[in-house]
């Protein structure tokens, strides 16, 4: 196992990882995750909110993830990249407001 750990952290050094990074990387996927089973367990029909057209609660976590994004970047273009951590907390009021509304 650890020859593969130390190839891997060799076969992946170009990309500059942070653990901010690999924690964004398995968040993300723990979510993709529990979306996948919340699918199996309870499937929803579509539902129809403030954009007066149906979303799915993937629609909804697409959107979210969208605009964690543009507020991230909003953010660093705005105030700069030192601290995220307000921009993470606004990303996340978002994401319930479009789970909540949209």
């Amino acid at each position: 196992m650890e020859g593969f750990l130390a190839h891997l952290a060799e076969s992946t050094a170009w990309m500059a990882w942070t653990w901010q990074t690999g924690l964004f990387f398995v968040a993300l996927a723990m979510t993709l995750t529990l979306m996948i089973g919340l699918a199996a367990a309870r499937p929803e029909a579509p539902r129809v909110g403030v954009l007066h057209f149906p979303t799915t609660r993937g629609d909804r976590l697409f959107l979210s993830l969208l605009g964690a994004a543009f507020i991230h970047l909003g953010w660093i273009a705005l105030v700069g990249g030192d601290d995220l951590a307000w921009a993470s907390g606004l990303s996340v009021v978002w994401a319930v407001a479009v789970f909540r509304w949209v």
